[in-house]
């Protein structure tokens, strides 16, 4: 297994990835955005033979989507946008150094002051690794956050500098 940073020619590989483990699904558009606008904080798991098995795409959070918040109060923090490792390849700690790697980029590079997330309320799975592997609190609960109605928790890890 190997974990490297983003490169364009992965995208295919990662929207793949995407359709079959998550409903929540995004135009290549959107992938690209994410990997030239941030190239250091979005990774891929490969296999042996280079597929992509995983990946995570994360991103600083922009001044204007701080809600409510004038520019000078700004702080900077990430914001992982979505993370899969394919089934098959589960259990081997790859989620884990995904969001390892992403987060030391968001602190080292950027400067971030925590990186935010938002976990279906139901995935038991990812809200352990955040929770209890990773050290994420739960700061909210967004009522009907996704598409098909599910509650989401709003989660923070705070990065010491």
């Amino acid at each position: 297994m190997n974990i490297r940073a983003v490169r364009v020619e992965d995208l295919a590989g990662m929207q793949d990835c995407n359709l079959h483990n998550l409903p929540e699904n995004y135009t290549m558009k959107y992938y690209l955005y994410h990997a030239l606008s941030w190239p250091s904080l979005s990774y891929v798991a490969e296999d042996h033979n280079g597929r992509i098995v995983g990946y995570i795409l994360a991103k600083m959070e922009e001044v204007d989507e701080q809600e409510g918040q004038p520019a000078s109060n700004h702080v900077p923090h990430g914001h992982v946008t979505s993370i899969s490792v394919m089934r098959s390849y589960r259990r081997l700690g790859l989620a884990k150094k995904l969001m390892l790697q992403s987060q030391e980029a968001m602190s080292s590079i950027y400067r971030a002051a925590f990186v935010s997330l938002h976990v279906r309320k139901s995935n038991r799975a990812a809200l352990s690794l955040y929770r209890d592997t990773l050290g994420f609190t739960v700061k909210n609960i967004e009522e009907k956050y996704y598409a098909d109605g599910e509650d989401a928790y709003a989660m923070q890890l705070t990065f010491e500098h």
